[in-house]
């Protein structure tokens, strides 16, 4: 019997009654999206600066702050034995920058990610967001319709918020007369805000006024974009005069009258024809059914285990959240177009997290909109390593459009984002077999750093310093960490793929890699568990619980024991510090256990209840509540780890849904086991 589509995503339409600070809900379409509170806009925005902030993102909406004294990335740069790695940055939070990391501070920095413009209702001095009654507000998921009604004294309103399937376009309908204030922030470095609105002085807004339309032309200091508001007065016959725009001020601007009004953004100026609310409305509803009806699906509906709601809510939720966060052009950020954290820099080592998902669900084509960036920047990715005294690429943890190496005391070190690239590439051939003569040199090169990298000691290739492995809390003892367990595992797959890639090209296996591949260390293994890494201190119990990767998000190599494993996994369980723990942590135990055939243990790990595990009421993985209010990883390994437990995995168990136990009723469509 067939998962009715539409009843499963129905069933879990967000709904608000009241304000909630740490749930603003979204519209975007993975290149643009905008949050808005319960108005359906960006009324208060002072009520979610302590939750999680209003915004309005994009993939190409950078900034770049002057560099009158020309850093470069050399001046915040340390040599570490034959290699100099961009390691001068302090975290400060916004505090004061010694001269010393001046350099690190503003290359950390820039480029740095925009938010485009707050769009709110006005509707009086003085009104706070406690003064609303009657709130409803609704997130239909399977429309990408935002519903907001409330109730301000006495007088009814109606808001209805939709963005465009495909393009940087914004439609809204006001119903009970409110006007609507549309305002430009400038931009801002401190890592975790992307608007600063007390320099007017630093952006010019130049606007072209019509009789139902307004231009922007907005600059900031060297970047230049375009935003057009659109409008029609009330009445659905209503001529477009009846409505007007004026200026109050600086970057800041009033529309009364208007019933109905779309906002376009871009790089370049909105063509003359904008569509109006009717049809974006028709354009986003005909896309997300084709979303839901054309992807994979999971439903739990009759299981007995009381979490199975829940565990199907996150599910719906998070492929929602990924799809309109992190299906860019771009590797997304971790608050993805929400509000900025790191800059609004991505993460690469995370972008596993974000979007190996989509190829298992059904929608490998969302995975693929990121990989032209990797091509892009494979020349300075080479240059990177080449610098270093490798071969072939190396791709960096923290990075912004260019590719460019944020500079960092962890990031630099960081090895394991490397074989990502060979991942994506085999999940997307498993999908599309012609993808190999789109993605061999991609594959390849990665393949040649992971090469060049390990160093020959007594018969070994080892993974050594300077290096800091998944798990961060080794980044004091960078100078001698070695042979991290999970990116041993991860290195020989990754170099074994790319030589499978090889022979389906007809090319032959490389003998180099060959002999890397086979003359990887062995893990260390005390006390009959894998320790994080091979020195002292060996297994620090704090942050991610990385050795259980090693069998989970990693397929089954030679280097890892499952018995040894079993055993690891138990000792995490047991011993772990889980409020130091990630959101892509319990996706990745869970894996672990899946694999290990405990899907008893599999399931508590995904619903683990720890701090960092929970999801808010719009889905959203919390994290560190003010400070990165969401964490998108957490749902991209949800829908990973799900994936594996519905589908299975290559040499996995023959049942279904392997990785759930008995009592779980699991209904799977679409959805791809993985390697």
């Amino acid at each position: 019997m067939s998962i009715d589509r539409e009843a499963l995503v129905r069933r879990h339409t967000v709904v608000l009654s009241g304000p909630d600070a740490e749930s603003p809900l979204t519209v975007g379409n993975g290149e643009f999206a905008f949050t808005a509170d319960v108005t359906g806009l960006q009324t208060f925005p002072g009520f979610h600066a302590g939750g999680m902030p209003l915004g309005t993102q994009s993939q190409w909406g950078w900034h770049t702050m002057p560099n009158p004294r020309g850093f470069t990335l050399e001046d915040a740069t340390t040599s570490y034995g034959r290699a100099r790695y961009p390691d001068r940055h302090l975290m400060t939070l916004g505090g004061p920058v010694p001269p010393e990391f001046e350099a690190g501070a503003w290359l950390h920095a820039n480029p740095q990610r925009l938010d485009l413009g707050r769009i709110g209702l006005d509707l009086g001095e003085g009104v706070e967001v406690t003064d609303l009654t009657g709130v409803r507000q609704s997130l239909d998921l399977w429309s990408g319709l935002l519903r907001s009604a409330f109730a301000l004294g006495g007088a009814p309103y109606e808001v209805e918020t939709v963005c465009h399937p495909v393009r940087d376009l914004l439609a809204v309908r006001v119903t009970g007369g409110a006007a609507v204030t549309i305002s430009f922030p400038y931009a801002c470095e401190a890592w975790n805000r992307a608007a600063d609105w007390d320099r007017p002085e630093r952006h010019t807004t130049e606007h072209v006024l019509g009789a139902s339309r307004c231009d922007f032309t907005r600059v900031l200091d060297g970047d230049r974009h375009h935003v057009t508001v659109a409008w029609r007065g009330p009445g659905a016959r209503a001529e477009p005069g009846e409505a007007r725009l004026t200026s109050l001020g600086e970057h800041r601007y009033r529309l009364e009258g208007a019933a109905e009004f779309v906002v376009a953004f871009g790089l370049g100026p909105a063509g003359p024809d904008l569509p109006g609310f009717e049809e974006v409305r028709t354009a986003a509803a005909r896309h997300w059914e084709g979303f839901w009806t054309g992807g994979g699906a999971v439903a739990f509906e009759g299981s007995r285990d009381p979490r199975a709601p829940e565990l199907e809510r996150r599910v719906v939720l998070s492929q929602y959240l990924t799809a309109v966060n992190c299906a860019g052009s771009l590797p997304p950020q971790e608050t993805g177009l929400v509000c900025n954290s790191w800059s609004g820099k991505f993460h690469l080592e995370m972008h596993w997290w974000h979007a190996a998902h989509f190829a298992l669900w059904g929608r490998p084509e969302l995975l693929e909109r990121s990989l032209p960036w990797y091509r892009r920047v494979l020349p300075r990715a080479r240059a990177t390593a080449a610098r270093q005294g490798y071969r072939g690429a190396r791709w960096p943890k923290q990075t912004g459009p260019d590719g460019g190496e944020s500079p960092s005391t962890i990031g630099p070190f960081l090895i394991w984002q490397q074989p990502h690239p060979i991942y994506f590439a085999e999940l997307l051939y498993r999908v599309r077999p012609g993808v190999l003569l789109d993605y061999r040199d991609l594959v390849f090169e990665t393949a040649e750093f992971m090469a060049s990298f390990p160093v020959e000691e007594d018969g070994r290739h080892v993974l050594g310093p300077p290096l800091i492995p998944a798990q961060e809390s080794y980044e004091k003892t960078r100078t001698t960490v070695r042979n991290p367990t999970f990116e041993l595992a991860y290195w020989w797959w990754g170099l074994e793929t790319a030589q499978l890639w090889r022979e389906r090209l007809g090319l032959g296996r490389h003998p180099e890699w060959e002999r890397v591949r086979d003359g990887l260390a062995a893990p260390c293994v005390r006390d009959g568990v894998y320790a994080a890494i091979e020195v002292e201190p060996y297994t620090l119990r704090t942050d991610h619980p990385s050795m259980t990767g090693a069998l989970g998000l990693v397929p089954a190599t030679p280097l890892i024991d499952p018995e040894t494993m079993r055993a690891t996994l138990d000792d995490v369980l047991e011993t772990w510090d889980l409020p130091s723990t990630w959101g892509w942590d319990y996706p990745m135990l869970a894996m672990c256990a899946a694999r290990l055939d405990e899907p008893g243990r599999a399931v508590d790990a995904l619903l683990m209840d720890a701090p960092k595990n929970a999801h808010l009421v719009s889905g959203h993985n919390r994290q560190w509540p003010g400070i990165l209010p969401l964490y998108l990883p957490g749902n991209g390994g949800l829908l990973a780890a799900v994936a594996l437990m519905a589908a299975g995995w290559d040499g996995g168990p023959g049942r279904p849904a392997p990785g759930f136990p008995e009592g779980w009723e699991v209904q799977v469509e679409g959805v791809r086991a993985m390697p």
